[in-house]
């Protein structure tokens, strides 16, 4: 892999900025290359390619090398992956993954707007204001990859930074939202350019007397088991899990674990959990939102902790459907709502359920127990 190009554009910005203001224009979430591909943005969920001829792999590097640093080119062509973040403007930002395949360079790129949202703004559901006043314990937000993950932990951080005299500390690859201190004090450290790695980063956070942490993505034990300790140690922490729905979560976490230390880790789970988050992102039928979130939210009351103890996750939906009163809500109640609210369509909702037959009977005005229908 050669050097970064170097050349710009006659403005001496970098020549892939067009494609970024473009993509901000559109009002795009995700901007696509692929070798010998016409670029692709993502709008409302899905992929339109832009207008132009398909871009060869000598000029997509050229384009993504420009805004690459030594170290960023040195672990592409080790790891054929590097994540990093690029600055469009004061009000844009973007998160970069380029990654090889067949050989060639594709890149995938985020766009993050400056701006964090609201939970009001995001259309998430009122309890997730008061699990954000939370002071101690661990916080995850699960979903697929684009489900709004960073985007809602985004806005939980923000309601702390906006209540609360609180010294937060995240750790991320790379930075996304860049927060603004109010009136809480907010220090952000990148993965490979502020520590090395995760590992050092997590050695080293308990001597920054933090009061709330983001631990980024949890993808191994060592980065489960920092959370644990830092919620342990009165702490709030905050994580992300790739998992469809709470009672996977909580699998997700444990499988992360060798069978012989599973026992341990899930009684630490069990005092310290304070809820699940898990979103999904769906087309929105008003012209002004693009996409909207459907969340199934588990807050870990008594119940919820006897369950994971005693390793019935699979019972862990009853108990969220018992809870409406709490705060809680399964996607089946999610999708309901924003039904019912005319944000999505009834087949939108269907082709997102985890049980359709389900969501009919809700639509329909049939509650729908952990133990059967309710007329």
């Amino acid at each position: 892999m050669g050097e970064a190009d170097g050349k710009r554009s006659s403005s001496g910005r970098p020549k892939i900025c067009k494609y970024f203001s473009a993509m901000v224009d559109m009002g795009a979430s995700d901007l696509h290359f692929k070798a010998n591909a016409t670029p692709r943005v993502r709008l409302q969920g899905g992929l339109k390619a832009l207008k132009g001829d398909p871009l060869p792999n000598e000029k997509v590097e050229k384009l993504l090398f420009e805004i690459m640093n030594v170290e960023q080119l040195e672990r592409y062509a080790k790891k054929g992956s590097t994540d990093f973040s690029f600055q469009l403007d004061e009000n844009n930002r973007f998160r970069i993954n380029i990654f090889r395949q067949r050989g060639l360079t594709s890149m995938a790129a985020r766009h993050i707007p400056r701006n964090i949202p609201s939970f009001e703004q995001l259309h998430l559901p009122p309890s997730l204001t008061e699990i954000s006043q939370l002071h101690q314990g661990l916080i995850l937000v699960a979903g697929i990859t684009g489900s709004g993950k960073s985007t809602t932990i985004a806005a939980m951080i923000e309601q702390i930074n906006q209540t609360r005299t609180a010294h937060i500390v995240t750790l991320e690859d790379p930075i996304e939202f860049m927060f603004e201190d109010k009136k809480s004090f907010v220090n952000q450290r990148e993965i490979g350019l502020d520590v090395e790695d995760f590992a050092d980063a997590l050695k080293y956070l308990m001597r920054e007397d933090p009061d709330v942490v983001l631990i980024g993505e949890m993808r191994d034990q060592e980065t489960f088991e920092a959370a644990l300790h830092a919620a342990e140690s009165g702490h709030l922490v905050f994580g992300t899990v790739h998992a469809s729905n709470a009672p996977s979560t909580i699998t997700r976490m444990l499988e992360l674990f060798p069978v012989e230390a599973r026992s341990l880790a899930r009684t630490s789970l069990v005092f310290n959990l304070q809820a699940v988050v898990v979103l999904k992102l769906l087309k929105c039928i008003h012209p002004d939102i693009p996409r909207i979130p459907a969340a199934e939210i588990m807050i870990a009351n008594a119940p919820v902790r006897k369950m994971i103890a005693e390793k019935r996750e699979n019972e862990l939906l009853g108990v969220i459907r018992g809870s409406y009163q709490e705060g809680m809500q399964d996607f089946t109640e999610a999708l309901r709502d924003l039904v019912d609210k005319e944000l999505i369509s009834t087949q939108t909702a269907y082709d997102a359920a985890p049980n359709p037959d389900e969501l009919k009977m809700k639509l329909k005005g049939i509650s729908v127990s952990s133990g059967g229908i309710i007329g």
